[in-house]
């Protein structure tokens, strides 16, 4: 048999030939080892990146170090791996491995398997130089640090822990003076206060009143203020006189009140009506009275404290009373 009489039988035995010589180099597993910097000082870190090339279909094993790369060499972080496709059904499978040293010397790092099956790949070998800062021989006591001190960014967040207290302790502050400045401005009392009589009740009211008139608040057109002064005063006096609270009565039941207590004493109602009635006429109705009007309410509430006074031996003995009862 000669191959000119099959030459189709010729053409497809080259062909599965070569086809077959394909699949075989196309099935190859590839390792590679790269270093970033073969030479450091001690302390100092660079990358191992190891690339294995493979078909797309392999399960390929690849033994990745722990802890240690060799003796003297440490394997601080490992990237997860990073697989690219390079069409022909292949893929390059990339890992990068972060690694230092503490030791000074050589190191011929050792090579990265990749288990292809019943195969085992191995990639190439580098090597590291680990070396020792320069040391003044005169000098061996002296060292410097073989990197610079690095300042962190500026984060906000890191200092709320000191701006909260700055604040609380700013906020204790204002407190602590708030109450000082406030224990400052109390009103000293004086220690023989106590010992001083009060004055009896028609006094007070005179007194008062006398203050009303000298401040002349009817005159700067301050009516309202002016008879509110005054009945307060008188409202005031009824109490401690009669010993009937009368500040929250109207005009009215203080002087049902007066008409109980001055029975057929005619000419003291008259004064008071007079001054309650028109004092309720200025607050409520804003009546602006005649100057000769508020001269007469100021007269006649002099006159109804001076007609309605105690004599002086009832005051003393109700205030002898009042100490008892404060003593008791």
């Amino acid at each position: 048999m000669t191959l000119n009489k099959y030459p189709v039988f010729c053409i497809l035995l080259l062909f599965f030939a070569s086809l077959h010589g394909t699949k075989t180099y196309a099935q190859q597993t590839l390792v590679d080892l790269k270093i970033d910097a073969p030479d450091i000082m001690i302390g100092e870190q660079t990358m191992l990146h190891l690339s294995v090339t493979t078909d797309k279909e392999k399960q390929i094993i690849i033994p990745l170090p722990d802890g240690m790369l060799t003796e003297g060499v440490e394997v601080l972080y490992i990237t997860p791996p990073d697989t690219t496709d390079i069409k022909n059904g292949r893929i390059i499978i990339n890992y990068d491995l972060l690694i230092t040293s503490f030791d000074s010397s050589l190191y011929l790092l050792p090579s990265f398997p990749a288990i292809d099956g019943r195969d085992t790949v191995f990639s190439n070998q580098v090597a590291l130089k680990v070396s020792p800062p320069d040391v003044n021989l005169d000098n061996p006591e002296e060292y410097y640090d073989i990197k610079d001190i690095w300042r962190p960014p500026f984060v906000l967040a890191d200092y709320y822990a000191l701006i909260y207290g700055v604040l609380f302790a700013l906020f204790i502050i204002c407190v602590i003076g708030y109450f000082v400045q406030r224990m400052r401005n109390r009103p000293k009392t004086d220690a023989n206060a106590k010992d001083t009589p009060k004055l009896p009740p028609h006094e007070q009211a005179i007194k008062e009143l006398k203050e009303i008139r000298e401040r002349k608040l009817w005159q700067q057109g301050r009516n309202k203020e002016y008879y509110t002064e005054i009945t307060d005063t008188l409202r005031r006096y009824i109490s401690l006189r009669y010993g009937v609270s009368v500040m929250e009565k109207t005009s009215s039941e203080i002087l049902d009140i007066m008409r109980d207590e001055e029975p057929g004493n005619k000419e003291v109602f008259d004064t008071l009506k007079q001054v309650l009635r028109l004092s309720d006429f200025v607050k409520f109705a804003k009546l602006h009275p005649l100057p000769d009007d508020n001269e007469l309410s100021m007269f006649n509430a002099n006159s109804f404290v001076e007609r309605t006074k105690r004599a002086a031996v009832e005051v003393a003995a109700q205030q002898t009373d009042e100490q008892l009862n404060v003593e008791s």
